[in-house]
C-alpha cells in the first residue's frame, strides 16, 4: 500500500470548494437511517454529495453490511472479514425507503467474495422486498461484478430493477492498479450482459488518476460497444493518505469536454463534473430509451 506524505499531496483548487447546505430533509434522512441502521455509502464512502442529495431527500442505501472483502485503493470502504449477511436486512431497506416516502431509490453493496453466491440472492431479495412494500418506487442498483458469474447478475436482473450500474472506475491501464480483484474487460461483459437483457445498464468512472484523455474516449468507445448508454464521470478524491494519490485536480472545462463528446458519440445521459459521483441524479437516469 502507497502511503503519501501530507506535503506531497496536490492542494485542491477552488472549484473543488463544497457548499455545505442542510436542509429539512437532510436531517429527516439522516434520522431514518441512523434509526434503521442501515448503511449507506454516502457515509462509507465519504461521498461529497452527501449533504446536497439528503437535502433533496434521497441516498444511496449500501446492503450486505459495511466491511468490503477486497482492497481497493481508491475506495473509503472497510476492508476485512464482514459478518454473515443480516436476514432481515431486506425488510429494514424497504421500510425504510417507505418511512422516507422516496420515490426513487439506489442500491449498492459492498464486495462479498466471502459467500458462495457473492451476495446475489440478498440483492434479488432485497430489490423484490423494495418493490412489495413501495408499489411504483423505481430503483437504480449499483452491484458488484459477483466475479464474473453472469448466472448470478442474471438474479439481479429477474427482480427486474429499473437501472443496473456497474463501474469501471478507471481506464483499462489502470485498473490493476486500482482495483484489487475486479477486471475491466470482467465488467464489461458484465455490463453487456445487463444492457442484452432489456434493462438500462450504466457505469461510471473517476478521472485525475493519471489517464489520458484518449484513454477516457476509448473507455467511452468501449461502454457504448457493450450496449451502456449512461455513464458518470467525477474527480478522484483520495480518501486518506494511504489511498492511491490523486494525480490532477481535472477543471470543469474538461468535464465539459467530456460530457459534450460523450453525448455526440451516443450516450443518452452522461453526467460529467468534478463532484459527480455514480448516483448523482440517479433518478433521471431511469428515461433512457432502449429501442
Amino acid at each position: 500500500m502507497q502511503i503519501i506524505d501530507k506535503t506531497q499531496m496536490l492542494r485542491k483548487p477552488d472549484w473543488l470548494k463544497i457548499k455545505l447546505e442542510r436542509g429539512q430533509d437532510y436531517s429527516l434522512v439522516q434520522d431514518q437511517l441512523k434509526a434503521s441502521g442501515l448503511n449507506t455509502i454516502c457515509l462509507s464512502g465519504n461521498c461529497p454529495n452527501k449533504h446536497e442529495c439528503w437535502s433533496r431527500g434521497t441516498a444511496t442505501i449500501m446492503i450486505l453490511g459495511d466491511i468490503c472483502t477486497r482492497h481497493c485503493k481508491f475506495c473509503n470502504v472497510t476492508s476485512g472479514q464482514p459478518l454473515p449477511p443480516d436476514q432481515n436486512e431486506p425488510v429494514k431497506v424497504a421500510n425504510s425507503i417507505k418511512a422516507l416516502g422516496l420515490k426513487h431509490c439506489v442500491l449498492t453493496s459492498v464486495d462479498r467474495d466471502d459467500l458462495s453466491d457473492y451476495g446475489a440472492y440478498h440483492w434479488a431479495k432485497t430489490i423484490l422486498k423494495i418493490k412489495e412494500r413501495n408499489p411504483g418506487i423505481t430503483i437504480e442498483t449499483l452491484i458488484p461484478d459477483f466475479n464474473g458469474d453472469l448466472s448470478l447478475v442474471q438474479k439481479v436482473i429477474e427482480a427486474s430493477p429499473n437501472v443496473i450500474s456497474h463501474n469501471l472506475e478507471t481506464i483499462e491501464r489502470l485498473t490493476p492498479k486500482l482495483r484489487s480483484k475486479a477486471q475491466y474487460q470482467r465488467s464489461l461483459l458484465v455490463l453487456e450482459h445487463i444492457a442484452k437483457s432489456g434493462l438500462i445498464a450504466k457505469s461510471g468512472i473517476m478521472v485525475g488518476v493519471g489517464e489520458t484523455d484518449d484513454e477516457v474516449y476509448q473507455t467511452m468507445d468501449n461502454l457504448l460497444a457493450v450496449g451502456c448508454r449512461v455513464m458518470t464521470i467525477g474527480q478522484y478524491l483520495q480518501p486518506t493518505f494511504k489511498h492511491y494519490p490523486v494525480q490532477e485536480y481535472v477543471h470543469p472545462d474538461k468535464f465539459a469536454e467530456y460530457k459534450q463528446i460523450g453525448m455526440e458519440k451516443g450516450f443518452q445521459y452522461l453526467e460529467s463534473g468534478p463532484m459527480v459521483r455514480s448516483s448523482y441524479f440517479a433518478e433521471k437516469h431511469i428515461n433512457v430509451s432502449l429501442k
